[in-house]
């Protein structure tokens, strides 16, 4: 396979991978669009609150550190 070809196969997986994404967030507007928040509040500060979680356990730079710190008492003050 010709650097060409790996070009253009890397470009669809990225292709599909936008995709994939863009569906699940279309599942998810859909959801929170017919469901109370009451119901998908919770699971989305949970979404969050490991997402920061593990940036907290990562090995990450001081700056970065920062920033999740900051983003954390954001999300925690957010209603």
């Amino acid at each position: 396979m010709n650097n060409s070809n790996k070009r253009d196969t890397l470009e669809a997986k990225h292709q599909q991978n936008r995709n994939q994404r863009l569906d699940s967030i279309k599942r998810w507007v859909e959801f929170i669009k017919t469901h109370d928040v009451d119901e998908w509040g919770d699971q989305q500060n949970r979404l969050v609150d490991s997402q920061l979680e593990s940036a907290r356990q990562s090995e990450l730079d001081i700056e970065h550190r920062r920033q999740v710190a900051k983003a954390g008492r954001e999300h925690s003050r957010s209603p």
